[in-house]
């Protein structure tokens, strides 16, 4: 079965990114997994483990909680993506 991946082999291009973002604001997964929570998008921090480690493909959805949650735009978290291609 054909499976798409980045560059790197992970299931995402945005994990890395979303991680750097996330410690950048001093947040660790579980608090971010909270805010995700409070607005609206049942994930723990688990979730965000795989997420930034590529474990874990990621949906346009996905990207716009995150961004929400992090308070940045979505450039912002795409911004590194194309190295990963």
């Amino acid at each position: 079965m054909f499976k798409i991946k980045a560059a790197n082999g992970t299931n995402n291009i945005t994990g890395q990114r979303l991680a750097f973002i996330r410690k950048s604001k001093k947040l660790s997964q579980r608090k971010l997994a909270a805010k995700m929570q409070l607005l609206g998008f049942d994930v723990d921090h688990y979730f965000i483990r795989r997420v930034e480690n590529g474990e874990r493909f990621v949906t346009d959805i996905d990207l716009v909680i995150f961004s929400r949650a992090l308070e940045v735009p979505l450039a912002e978290i795409m911004s590194d993506a194309d190295d990963n291609m």
